[in-house]
This record gives C-alpha cells, structure tokens and sequence, in this order.
C-alpha cells in the first residue's frame, strides 16, 4: 500500500515558486511601486484642491502659473506677484497689454488672445488669493531704512495703502520681487513704460539707481496683512475654468 505523504508534490513547489517570486519581486520593485502609490496619492490631492477651487484641470489661472507661481504666489523675482492684486488694476493693465500700451512678449500675444470675460474672471480669481509674504528675500537693513524714507517721502500709501497692499487701480506693492520693483520703478522714471495718471513718471523722476535699489528693498521686504478682496458679494472667487471657444483677439 503506497502512502499518501509523498513530500513536495509538483502543485506544492509551483506554490512555493511563486511565493518566492512575490517575496523576491516586493523587494526589488517595493520602492518604484511605493513611488508610484505615492504618485497617485499627490494626483488625488491635486484633482480634488482642482475641483474644490471650481473645477477639473485645467483651469483658466493655471495659464499663469508657470511665470507667477500657484494662486498666484511668484517665487521668481522676475515676475511680479498676482494674488492679492486689486482686480480693477488687473483689468487695466490686461487691456494695456493687448492694446500695445505696454509690451511684453509674453503678455502681449497672451492679453491679445483673451475675452474681456475671462480678463475679468482671472481679476476676481487673483483679487481672492492670499498676498503671501515674500519669505526668501533678504533686505540690507540700511538699504531698507533707507528705502523706508524715500518711500514716506514720497507719499507712496496716499496710492498704494497704508501697508501697500493696493487699492483699486493702485496694485499691490508688498511683498512684491525685488527685481521686478526695482525694474519697474526704473521703467516709469526713464519712460519705458506708461502711467496715465502721471503719477509715477513724476514721483520717480529724481530717483537714482541706488534709490530704487533702496526702496525695492524696503517694499520687497513689506508684508501685508490685509485679507483678500473677492467679488461683489464678499465670498471667495472660484477658479475661472478655461474654455475652447471663448478666445478673442
């Protein structure tokens, strides 16, 4: 009589193979399959801020987001902040852009090629965020003293706000990047770039380079502590979603 026990059967050791082959490839692809859960679990959190801000990708502000950072919080100093920027001025400078009353290779063709409507969209969506304080820059604390004064002197918050957070068709001055406030101060004086009200031509007029230096450092350094704008009936603005066939030139 044979006996039933007969050792590792050939089912037993296809079974075994298998286990090792499971043990075996966990260790070697454990890391690219964690990257990978972890991958997914970033894209989940993504589409859903996405949808809790108005809507799937790709949103109309998310055209803006290489150059001026997420929300509008730049962290090249090149390019000036967005959030917190009041949406009048916005709208103004958008339409001084696509008119040719400022140029730029970037946000002429781009102006251009935007409504009126979503113009309007991004002013409100921008207004709504949060002006974040310009963490990374460093100010000299002579030169910001220095700029301190020249900015009091030149009555810059009878404009701008008395934390330079911006006003109607004032923009947002703290907090913004150095080298974009010390490119933009230099522009009014040498009369590269437009302001119809004249104010700024005037007040910069008599400034050296070492003066826009000092209140580009004064200014960069600012944080403001006012609370975002939204539209009319005071609740935060959506993320305008970006649409196909609503294009104007």
């Amino acid at each position: 009589m044979k006996s039933k026990h007969r050792g590792f059967g050939r089912g037993s050791l296809l079974g075994l193979l298998a286990l090792l082959l499971v043990l075996t490839g966990g260790a070697v692809l454990g890391p690219e399959l964690l990257g990978y859960y972890r991958f997914s679990e970033a894209v989940k959190t993504m589409s859903a801020a996405d949808a809790a801000q108005g809507g799937a990708w790709p949103q109309l502000h998310q055209v803006c987001m290489p150059c001026h950072g997420n929300s509008g919080d730049s962290v090249n100093p090149h390019y000036p902040d967005l959030a917190g920027l009041p949406a009048e001025y916005f709208v103004q400078q958008m339409d001084a852009f696509a008119r040719g009353e400022r140029a730029n290779p970037k946000m002429s063709p781009l102006a251009a090629m935007l409504s009126a409507e979503e113009i309007r969209r991004l002013a409100e969506y921008f207004a709504a965020q949060p002006a974040l304080a310009n963490a990374g820059f460093q100010p000299d604390p002579a030169q910001q003293q220095t700029g301190a004064t020249l900015v009091r002197r030149g009555g810059c918050a009878a404009c701008h706000g008395a934390d330079f957070a911006g006003q109607r068709s004032f923009p947002r001055l703290a907090g913004q990047g150095f080298d974009y406030l010390v490119r933009q101060l230099q522009a009014y004086r040498d009369g590269a770039r437009p302001d119809p009200s004249g104010a700024m031509p005037a007040m910069s007029a008599a400034l050296s380079d070492e003066d826009i230096a000092a209140i580009a450092q004064y200014l960069a350094s600012h944080s403001t502590t006012v609370a975002a704008v939204g539209p009319a009936d005071g609740h935060p603005s959506a993320a305008p979603e970006l649409t196909g066939d609503s294009h104007e030139h």
